[in-house]
């Protein structure tokens, strides 16, 4: 319910009702500075696994967006996200105005609340742009994809070598490991994932049991400290994606923003993109499409070799991440997680991730 109380301009909306014209002023004032809001209205909420409205603005002084998208952490979500290290990512990488040189929703107002661990994004409505969401249930096509990872390869080339002495304004984002956090949840949510999916995985996978599946993620995130370092999405699953009219591909929330090796970004969106017929008919083609997009040193481009390498141990990522998704009931739908743990299942198979991990040294 709304608080009753005008909600001051620089605290979080505990209830989006709470929301005034005077607030929504001051949270796109940075990038409208004449605009004065007469009216807000909400029309629609989704409060799930984060908490989301998108908002209706009409103006009584200057011009601003027509319709805003705000997001909040849910209050049953937060310890999750606190323990895996993602809490206040997203809002801190806004905030800082690191650039990101790929598609992504303009940030009106990043705000932060340390001791609520609490967050808020106003953010631009992408579908006033004709953005198209994307989920499992509708795959990319080959051009798509290739759209995504030279967008990719674009925020890689900018972060190539970040450090705290590159980017001392950035210096917070944590480096990937298999961190404790991220391992008490996998082991807890994988043996029902591999429960539900029984009948669909293929005999190896199930035959591996929580213990193997565990082993081979913590092998592979183990992996992405060794050079060559970048920025990464963390999370660039299609999910986390839009296609615009042009049919430029975007990312979406940015809470696992992460310090690592690129591998991680480009297994994770190119094999949760594509069907299994797409990925294995187009994988090779679109990793040289990522590997010839990037503008790093000659000395330290990956040759095609160590990117097919790097690429194919990448699934040992996402077989975990989505058997624990669809160990759970409230972080996506069990429709998508199955399509996407039979995704890695299969490219995990097929690519030989664990010889590939052998090989690297994992």
């Amino acid at each position: 319910m709304a608080s009753g109380r005008p909600l001051k301009t620089n605290r979080i909306p505990i209830d989006w009702d709470d929301v005034s014209p005077a607030w929504m002023t001051a949270a796109i004032a940075g990038h409208h500075p004449g605009a004065t809001v007469a009216d807000v209205r909400i029309i629609t909420r989704d409060d799930g696994s984060n908490r989301r409205a998108r908002f209706g603005l009409t103006y009584s002084a200057g011009s601003g967006p027509e319709t805003v998208f705000l997001k909040a952490h849910a209050a049953n979500h937060r310890w999750v996200h606190f323990r895996n290290g993602n809490l206040f990512n997203e809002a801190r990488l806004f905030a800082s105005g690191a650039m990101l040189p790929l598609d992504h929703p303009t940030v009106y107002r990043s705000m932060i609340e340390y001791l609520r661990l609490d967050f808020l994004l106003v953010m631009e409505d992408l579908t006033q742009r004709g953005a198209d969401p994307r989920d499992a249930t509708r795959p990319m096509t080959v051009e798509q994809v290739a759209s995504g990872l030279r967008g990719l390869a674009k925020l890689h080339s900018a972060y190539w070598g970040i450090n705290r002495k590159t980017h001392p304004h950035l210096g917070w984002i944590k480096t990937w490991k298999p961190a404790q956090g991220w391992l008490v949840g996998l082991a807890k949510r994988i043996p029902t994932g591999l429960e539900r999916g029984a009948g669909i995985l293929p005999g190896p996978i199930a035959s591996l049991g929580t213990a193997g599946i565990l082993d081979f993620w913590v092998r592979y995130v183990g992996t992405l400290s060794k050079g060559p370092v970048t920025m990464t999405h963390g999370d660039a699953h299609i999910g986390n994606t839009y296609v615009l009219p042009g049919g430029e591909v975007g990312f979406l929330d940015w809470q696992v923003v992460r310090r690592g090796n690129w591998s991680q970004d480009v297994g994770h969106f190119l094999i949760s993109s594509l069907t299994e017929a797409d990925r294995r008919a187009s994988e090779a083609k679109l990793i040289e499409v990522y590997r010839q997009a990037l503008e790093v040193p000659v000395n330290q481009l990956p040759t095609a070799q160590q990117a097919w390498l790097a690429y194919r141990s990448s699934a040992a990522y996402g077989l975990a991440i989505w058997l624990s998704t669809l160990g759970t009931d409230t972080y996506q739908s069990r429709e998508i997680s199955t399509a996407l743990a039979g995704r890695f299942a299969s490219a995990f198979l097929e690519l030989d991730s664990s010889q590939a991990l052998r090989e690297i040294g994992a």
